[in-house]
Formats: structure tokens, sequence, C-alpha cells
């Protein structure tokens, strides 16, 4: 029994509107670094679907940074901790872990040497700190602002120099080390957003709120003057990278286009226009090796193309927000390239997804609608909508065009995208549901621990006055595709399966998990199952032999599972709270 990862199909950057994201490079411009929740994602510059996820910061990371060593990545997150990890390593060692201040980390910088290291946010006392990486102490004082600083770089070739950007409207520059406060530059009308130096130290430039790009002396701190004239961008500026020859650097703002500019005459060489949406904003850019990167305010991540600037060579797209639900769709091929459905779709939290025999996408969301959506088209209609009186959280299908929806306080018979029956005076409140995969039986798992069986009579559910016993309140339930047996999840740890044909006798209870089971899918084969649970594990269960598993025990490490789906009866996919989705490849 093994199992080995074979995709990690990561999560974009969690984005927010008019907070600019700092996107990390390595040294050797092979990976790039951004955060999303608790997580850091490092993924590979040429083929995006290489990916690596870092799990182990408790709260809410914002910042991650390479060494220039690159054997090391310094990342800081919402409570003020930095935590210093290695890269070489799929573990991912912790090396060492601070708390400079208390409050939100912005930005962080290395020093040349990988030695020293800058951070600077929203701390209550101080609002910056530069350390030895090693011990922890203090080489020098980030002082000279009166409000949240944004953005920090170090010069990158001696003598060392230390910038920082506030939301005082100031910039400021420091000698060191220890670095000491020299003087602030008043440039900015507005907000400092960025701050950073050429490769080769000569200059540093400062971006801002106000649409301006500043120039400066990288030695001196002297103004040298403003890219564009007037003004570089429409709206205002959230993030500069330099190119690795320090000519040219590009620009991405809230105007949702990216500049490409000549230093040396402050002319812009190139205008790339993102859209006209309010997600098209751009919040963040890297340039690494020959490779424009861009984020834009949806999240998705723009490699630009020079010869053609309207148009990236590829967008990256993906989950940005936790994942709530996964199925599959047989297709050819798998390279985790996807896009969104067009059109307008569900209005909040989809809850549940299954694709029936029309190889139509069932779901059912918050917004209290069902819908069904052609996987072929992938495009959302009106006509395809289904409203429920309440809302629903549960929907399973079966041959001839039926589909079963569980709501609050109702279970609701469809047939061919219409509503044809409802059971609603019911003595427990149904959570899940699941339809024989011959369309003759409905059952539904309550919250009173119970499986009501429902006889489907033509258009209508007949009570049998039947029910099974869970070993408590229902989570999730699923018959495998032959027919043969129905899986129960519960909150009380346990899957129950019963089989169909023994009237419903049950096969064999599976224990193993230590939290509620939320979630389980049928193998294709029919004799495997998997089911994940709040403990974070997901097992792999044998329905003959309780005892025969397959356990994966940090399938996304520190969320729990939200889904499962298999490809075939080898691999599994996990998706979950994290936003990443996981392929699994199983031997038994």
């Amino acid at each position: 029994l093994a199992v080995h990862t074979e995709h990690v199909f990561a999560s974009l950057p969690q984005m927010e509107r008019g907070v600019a994201k700092v996107l990390g490079g390595d040294p050797k411009g092979n990976n790039f670094l951004y955060t999303n929740g608790k997580s850091v994602i490092i993924r590979n510059m040429d083929n995006p679907a290489i990916a690596d996820i870092y799990t182990e910061h408790p709260h809410q990371v914002t910042v991650a940074k390479y060494a220039p060593s690159g054997f090391y990545i310094a990342s800081g997150d919402v409570s003020g901790k930095i935590r210093i990890w290695d890269t070489t390593q799929k573990e991912h060692l912790l090396k060492y872990e601070y708390q400079p201040f208390g409050g939100k980390i912005k930005d962080i910088a290395w020093t040349e040497d990988s030695k020293r290291i800058a951070c600077v946010g929203e701390g209550r006392e101080k609002f910056g700190a530069v350390f030895l990486w090693d011990t922890g102490s203090s080489v020098g004082e980030i002082s000279g602002h009166s409000k949240i600083i944004n953005s920090v770089d170090i010069k990158q070739t001696r003598p060392y120099r230390l910038i920082t950007g506030s939301d005082d409207n100031c910039g400021a520059f420091f000698e060191g080390p220890p670095f000491k406060f020299k003087f602030s530059s008043t440039d900015h009308s507005r907000f400092v957003n960025c701050v950073r130096f050429s490769p080769d130290g000569n200059r540093f430039c400062t971006a801002g709120a106000d649409g301006q790009i500043f120039l400066y002396d990288g030695k001196t701190g002297e103004k040298l003057g403003a890219l564009g004239g007037a003004k570089a961008h429409e709206g205002g500026v959230y993030a500069v990278s330099w190119s690795p020859d320090s000519s040219q650097l590009i620009s991405a703002s809230g105007d949702k286009t990216v500049k490409l500019w000549d230093v040396g005459t402050s002319m812009a060489l190139t205008t790339f226009n993102m859209g006209a949406d309010v997600m098209d904003q751009q919040l963040g850019c890297l340039w690494q090796k020959d490779h424009l990167l861009s984020i834009s305010l949806s999240g998705y991540i723009n490699y630009l193309d020079k010869s053609n600037p309207d148009r990236p060579l590829r967008t990256i797209k993906g989950h940005s927000k936790s994942i709530q639900s996964l199925t599959v769709h047989k297709n050819k091929g798998r390279t985790g390239e996807n896009n969104c459905f067009s059109g307008k779709g569900h209005s909040n939290l989809v809850t549940k997804m299954v694709v029936d025999e029309a190889d139509q996408l069932v779901t059912c969301s918050m917004d209290d609608t069902v819908r069904f959506t052609s996987v072929t088209k992938k495009e959302y209609s009106a006509s395809n909508l289904v409203k429920m009186d309440v809302q629903p959280k549960h929907v399973s299908v079966a041959t001839g065009g039926l589909t079963l929806a569980v709501c609050i306080g109702q279970v609701v018979l469809l047939k061919d995208q219409k509503k044809v029956f409802m059971l609603d005076s019911l003595d427990y409140e149904p959570e899940a549901g699941a339809i024989h995969p011959g369309g003759s039986t409905a059952a539904v798992g309550g919250a009173d621990g119970k499986v009501h069986l429902y006889s489907v009579q033509g258009n209508t559910l007949k009570d049998e006055g039947k029910s099974m016993e869970a070993k408590g309140p229902v989570t999730d339930m699923a018959y495998s595709k032959d027919g043969a047996y129905l899986a129960v999840t519960d909150e009380k740890k346990v899957v129950t399966v019963f089989t169909v044909a023994d009237d419903y006798a049950v096969k064999n209870d599976f224990y193993g998990h230590h939290a509620k089971v939320v979630t389980l899918a049928w193998s294709p084969d029919n004799e495997h199952f998997a089911s994940g649970g709040m403990d974070m594990i997901v097992y792999v269960w044998t329905v003959n032999d309780a005892d025969k598993r397959l356990k994966i025990p940090d399938a996304h490490r520190l969320h729990h599972v939200s889904g499962l789906a298999w490809i075939d009866e080898h691999t599994l996919v996990t998706t979950s709270h994290d936003a990443s989705i996981k392929q699994w490849t199983l031997k038994f």
C-alpha cells in the first residue's frame, strides 16, 4: 500500500482591492513566490503546474522572499512573525522564527550576503526592524515614519543602503549597517506603495498611489527625476520590478495597465492593457530573467508579451478562495490547464457539485439555486437555473434525468431540470442525500443519525418507512458506481457501508478518523472509497476489509479536505480550504 503526490494545482495569490501584492523571485530566476491564506506558494516560472506549498504559519501569511543565496525563504504573517525556512528539502525545515514587532508584516528584504533581514509593516510600537538572520539581534533602527510602512528594500552592492515607503506619503533613506535614518523624501502626494533598488545598486525608485514613479541615486539618495513626465500612470502604482540589467523596469497600476520603462530616457517603451474590468487592476509584478509577470485583482497571474502588449503569452487561473467541493468529468489529458465557466453564475458559495449522464455539471449554492451547466460548453445560462425555496446543501444525480437536492428542512426531487416533488414536513433535519444509480431509491441522511429510504415512483418520493442507523449525524453519503453499496459518513468519526441487495444490512464500519468525517467518494472499481475529515486525514478504504486502508495524514497540511474525487482506480484528487488541488497516485 503506497501513496504519493502526482500533481499540486496551487491556489492563486490572495488579493485585496487597493492593496499591493509583493511577489518574490528566486536568485536563479527559476521560481516565484506568493501567498494565499496561511500558505506560501512556490511556483516554477517555466512550468507553473510545478508547485510546492508551505503551510506552517498559524496565521495568514502576507509576504515571502528568497535569501540571495537561494537556500532559505523568509516569510512574514499578519501577527508579525517571521519564519526562515529551508528551500532545498521537501520538508522545508524551520531554521529560525522571530517576532520583530506585533502586527502585519508587509514587506521583507535581505542583504546580498543573506545575513541580515529588514521587515516593515503595521507594528503597534514600531513600523520596521532590521536584524541578523541567525540571532535576531538588531542591526539598526527603522525610524522616520509616522504611519504604516508598506515597502522596504536593501541595496545589493556595498556600501549598503536601505529604503522604505510609507502611508505617511514619504520615502526614507538609511545608511549602514548599523542602519541609521539619513533623510526623508516628500516627493509623493499620496501613499508610497513600493520602493526598489536596481540590481546594480546605482538607482532606486519609489512608486505611489498618486500615479508617480520617482528615480533616485542609489548611493546618495539624490532625486534624479520622474518616469513619464507629469505622471507615470492614470491610477495608483502598486508595484515595480527592475530588469536584471538595471536598464528598464515594469510598473503595475490600478489603471489596469502594466508599463515597461526605459530608465535612461524615463519613457514608457510599452503599455500592456490588461482589460476594462475592475478585476483587471494590476497589483503586483515581477521581472525574472526574460519573464515579465503581473498579478490582477482577480488573482490571475499574467505572463506579459513585449511584442503583443494587449495579449499575455499566458494567464494562469485557478482558485484564490477556499474550495468547497469538487467533481470529475472524464476528458482527455490532464495538464492542470483550467478556465472559469463564462456567463453569470452562482452569486454565493457553491456547496456541492456532481456531473450527470447528460454531461451537465449540477451545482447547488448558498444563493438558493441549483444550476445545470454543460461541461462541454462551459457557459452558464439563465435558463438552466432552478430556484429553491430554501438553501440547498447537497445534490446527487441518477439515470433518467433525476436530481435529488437536499435543502434546509426539505428534500426536492428534480427531473430534467424541473422540480417534480418535495418532502417538507420531515421529523428530522436532512443533511445529505444520494440517489441509487438505477434511479429507484433515494437515501437521505439526517442530523438524527439515521439514513431514511424513499422509493422513486414516477415523479414522487414514497417513504418506505425504513431507516438505517449511522453512528452520528450524517455529513455525506454516496452509492458505489455499480449501486451495490451505500457509504455514509458521520460526525462521530465513522464511515458505515450498507449492502443494498441485502436489505441495506451493515457491510462494515470503518474507524480511523479522529474527528468529524466530512466527505467521501467511491473509486470506479467499486471496491475502494476515500473519506476526508476535520482531522485533516484522508483514508482510502477497502470495502471487504476494514483493516486494509491507505492513510494520507497531511493531505493539505493544517487544512481539512473539503472534496474528494477519483480520476481512475489509482488516482485520487483532493481539494481543501487552502484553495489548492492535489492529485495522488495510489498503489494497492
